[in-house]
């Protein structure tokens, strides 16, 4: 009787049509990488980290509500250095004459302020310019505006802070297409001196170059992404999933010593990596998943791009790269050279003699890391950020604000229509230190100091406007019948009080409208004061909340900053329902941000630890096992935050948050790898030896991915100007 062959398993099955189709392969990848070049040109992208705050937060809630509402103007403070005060005073007076610009105050325009006011604005031999756009900050009129006033002050020394045309994304953009350059180059050095031939780097470069250039080409499917995921995944998704070609790369090569068939020994290898690099992504998946449960919605979307970034570099190994390893292997033959890596066979065998004395000291450092990672000096916004590289306009804003101060404001959000507690309201927060002017429409002078909102009767009004009064009484009848007020109609208008800037609105439709006329100077001076209402108006009243805005001298956050923020909702609600009332502003964004990193932080540490354990018990079958490695991998976690807690230097809440993330998930595969080795080689050996062993084994696949994953993330953080991403450079290179 014959013995029957074995029946091919199903990763056989599957790798052998892999490998027999791979010309087809070649072909249909070749299609998606043309469409993903144009397609990666579709991706939306937000630079705005509010818009990821959760729908429920004050500040979410009273941005959806501004937008909707009112239009805010940009603006823009312009520094003049070394110049003087004439030579201010006639260039604000040159750049308010362009078009696309409201206004430029340089002081009030005079030289009769006092000494404390020009202090304000003009110090030495520098001033500073205020200037209002006719449209928001990305309209086009706004945009043309900055251009042209870039242009007349090119032969002046001028710093312009501002959010108009700021080039920050293309900023970004630029700085990232270099780190990503740099980051080839590096890994190519690395997988040179880690390689056993030169022909091998294409092979993995083309596999993850593809892989790379699908992920982005199918970013459009999501919608929007953040300015985050969008600069920084290509990098982290080459050093990250690095690990699955080098296991393949290695398993051909192993393969082929027992065949000189390329494709047999490319099935035999692939149909013992797909299970074995399945089981090492499925680590970094579960610590990247863990971030789409984070209550600051940027999470989701990060972890979301970069689990997506795992799942086509996957895809690449399995199905393209077989096919070029089959492509290149004469060419690898042909350039092979000597193993660059060293051995650290010494290093093993000390590790395991100092066993009895690193691994108390790895437990008390264990205990002082705990305690000096929450420490960490956690910040919320940029305006304690500091990067090793500025952009121009972050050089040009820092020189604004050392010399006349930050601007702090914020903006409250109250039902409309009730003037007498707008107000009382303004009036009160005027009063405390905190806050350096409130303003709003109850209290910005119109005329003769009455304000925007004062009731005015016919006589009043008629005094103020030098109008006829019997012109003034019509005025105010055709507005009682226009608004159903007959009773007053009936009972006498000389009573009748109106709010100033409703009627010189309606003044304004009836005189276009043609039912009255006006002498020419009052029809000038009717469409001066039309103009500056409805500019008032488009700013501070929407269809159902009105808008006061209150500069503070108060930093940005801050435990102060946090607290008096809370006084201001207390001093609201004394005139509103505390449910109608929305305080925004950098400083109530910080506050929301603060508050959800708390239950982000436990979130995201909870997570990654069990799904990464579940992954771990389904690898190993084991109990013990897992729970050692996660010690030992959220133990260099811990290392790795001690430092901004022992340095005390200020880190952004994300990059703690992403590189715990990311950390967790990607470095636990060193950990998988030398146990993997130390299992399979104590069956053969006495423990001692095979522990020894399998750190040699391990040590050129962790110091390939780790090197590579370590440069990537100190060339973001020492080339990148923009303060998220470099707070995650930093982190990730050190953790």
């Amino acid at each position: 009787m014959h013995k029957q062959p074995d029946k091919p398993s199903f990763f056989e099955k599957l790798a052998t049509a892999i490998v027999d189709r791979r010309n087809l392969i070649f072909f249909l990848y070749l299609c998606a990488l043309i469409f993903s070049l144009f397609s990666q040109g579709w991706v939306k992208v937000c630079n705005d980290l509010t818009q990821y705050l959760p729908e429920n937060t004050e500040t979410r809630q009273g941005l959806t509500i501004m937008e909707d509402e009112f239009i805010t103007y940009g603006t823009a403070r312009i520094m003049l250095s070394n110049v003087t005060y004439d030579m201010a005073a006639n260039l604000a007076a040159e750049l308010a004459s362009i078009d696309g610009v409201t206004s430029v105050s340089f002081g009030n325009g005079t030289e009769q302020d006092t000494p404390e006011e020009i202090a304000e604005y003009f110090k030495g031999s520098d001033a500073l310019l205020s200037v209002t756009f006719d449209g928001e900050e990305t309209d086009p009129i706004s945009l043309s505006a900055m251009e042209e006033i870039k242009q007349r002050l090119a032969p002046y020394d001028a710093s312009i802070d501002s959010t108009v045309g700021d080039s920050q994304a293309e900023t970004l953009d630029q700085e990232m297409q270099v780190i990503f350059a740099v980051s080839v180059v590096i890994i190519v050095l690395v997988l040179g001196l880690t390689s056993h031939s030169f022909a091998e780097v294409p092979v993995l470069l083309l596999t993850f170059g593809a892989a790379a250039l699908l992920n982005m080409g199918t970013n459009f499917l999501l919608g929007e992404i953040s300015f985050v995921s969008d600069s920084v995944t290509v990098v982290l998704q080459l050093a990250l999933a690095i690990d699955y070609a080098i296991i393949l790369l290695h398993r051909f090569l192993e393969a082929r010593q027992h065949t000189l068939d390329d494709r047999s020994a490319c099935i035999t290898a692939l149909s013992a990596a797909i299970p074995a690099i399945f089981s090492s992504s499925l680590t970094t998946i579960s610590g990247l998943a863990a971030m789409m449960f984070m209550q600051f919605r940027i999470g989701f979307d990060m972890g979301l791009i970069l689990i997506k970034a795992i799942c086509f570099s996957l895809l690449s190994v399995f199905t393209l790269m077989p096919g070029l390893l089959i492509l290149f292997s004469k060419a690898m033959e042909k350039t092979q050279h000597r193993n660059f890596v060293p051995s650290i066979e010494r290093w093993g065998r000390f590790a395991v003699k100092a066993r009895y004395v690193s691994i108390p000291i790895f437990a008390v450092c264990l205990i002082l890391g705990f305690w000096m990672s929450n420490q960490c000096p956690y910040v919320y916004g940029y305006s304690q950020l500091t990067t090793s590289r500025q952009s121009e306009s972050q050089i040009a804003q820092e020189k604004v604000r050392e010399t006349f101060g930050t601007q702090n404001i914020a903006a409250l959000l109250v039902p409309k229509g009730d003037y007498d507690s707008e107000k009382a309201l303004l009036n009160r927060l005027e009063q405390y230190d905190q806050i350096d002017y409130a303003m709003g429409l109850s209290n910005i002078e119109a005329m003769d100091g009455y304000t925007l909102t004062d009731a005015l009767t016919p006589r009043q009004f008629a005094e103020m406007t030098d109008l006829d009064y019997e012109v003034v009484c019509l005025l105010y009848t055709a507005y009682a019948a226009q608004n159903e007020n007959y009773g007053q109609i009936v009972g006498g208008i000389d009573d009748y009080t109106v709010p100033l800037m409703d009627l010189f609105l309606f003044a304004y439709d009836q005189e276009e409208a043609g039912y009255f006329s006006l002498e020419e100077d009052a029809t000038e001076e009717l469409n001066d004061m039309y103009q500056q209402l409805t500019d008032a108006r488009d700013q501070m009243l929407g269809t159902h909340y009105t808008r006061m805005l209150l500069q503070l001298n108060l930093p940005e956050e801050g435990e102060e900053t946090f607290q008096f923020l809370q006084t201001i909702h207390q001093e609201a609600e004394q005139y509103y329902d505390s449910d109608q009332i929305y305080l925004v502003g950098n400083s109530t964004s910080d506050y929301d941000l603060s508050v959800s990193f708390s239950r982000d932080n436990v979130m995201i540490s909870v997570l990654s630890v069990v799904f990464v354990i579940l992954v771990l018990l389904f690898t190993f079958q084991s109990v013990g096992l897992p729970v050692l490695l996660i010690l030992i991998i959220q133990g260099s976690i811990l290392f790795n935050f001690s430092f901004p807690g022992l340095t005390q230097s200020p880190i952004f809440f994300l990059s703690y948050l992403i590189v715990t993330s990311i950390q967790m998930g990607a470095n636990i595969d060193y950990a998988i790898v030398i146990s993997s080795w130390y299992k399979e080689l104590k069956t053969a050996m006495p423990p001692k030896k095979a522990i020894v062993k399998a750190l040699e084994l391990s040590f050129p696949t962790v110091l390939t991915s780790g090197s590579i994953l370590a440069s990537a993330g100190f060339l973001i953080g020492k080339l990148s100007t923009e303060g998220t991403i470099v707070g995650i450079g930093e982190c990730l290179s050190r953790g």
